[in-house]
């Protein structure tokens, strides 16, 4: 979960509301929390973005994918293990594939959008297709698609 650099009472109450009572969120924040907050864990992270500079490129092996693609989505990250991905995730922006001989090889997407940047997320390779640099060519297409827009990509 993300907040504003100096979050309100309101965000705070906010993001309460949507974490509920007795569960536990992953939040990035390194100034205080509320008291009504407690600290479960703190550790450092580092966060990969692309360069203002960077520009993508285009492959024209890629395809877009759509919902009708759920399925072989869902199929390819229960293999992989990029992260969470459910059958609604493609409703968070773009996603992009590469196929072999009609079966989906390798996809990757957008998720999170703070303002200016876009999140590539769910970047996986179907591990009989590792090695072939499908997901770095799933990578530079999207930043391609990001920085068209005026935005950055981050991972």
């Amino acid at each position: 979960m993300g907040l504003p650099d100096d979050p309100t009472e309101q965000d705070w109450a906010d993001a309460a509301h949507v974490v509920g009572t007795g569960t536990a969120a992953f939040l990035h924040h390194v100034g205080l929390v509320p008291p009504t907050w407690s600290i479960v864990s703190r550790f450092d992270l580092v966060q990969m973005t692309a360069p203002g500079s960077a520009e993508g490129a285009p492959d024209p092996r890629v395809v877009r994918l759509d919902t009708a693609d759920v399925p072989e989505m869902l199929d390819l990250t229960r293999r992989t293990a990029p992260g969470p991905f459910l059958a609604r995730t493609i409703e968070m922006g773009t996603y992009l594939g590469i196929r072999h001989d009609g079966v989906l090889a390798a996809m990757a997407g957008e998720r999170m959008r703070p303002s200016g940047w876009v999140e590539i997320s769910a970047v996986c390779t179907a591990p009989e297709h590792r090695g072939k640099g499908l997901g770095t060519s799933l990578i530079r297409t999207l930043i391609a698609h990001v920085t068209a827009r005026g935005d950055r990509a981050f991972l």
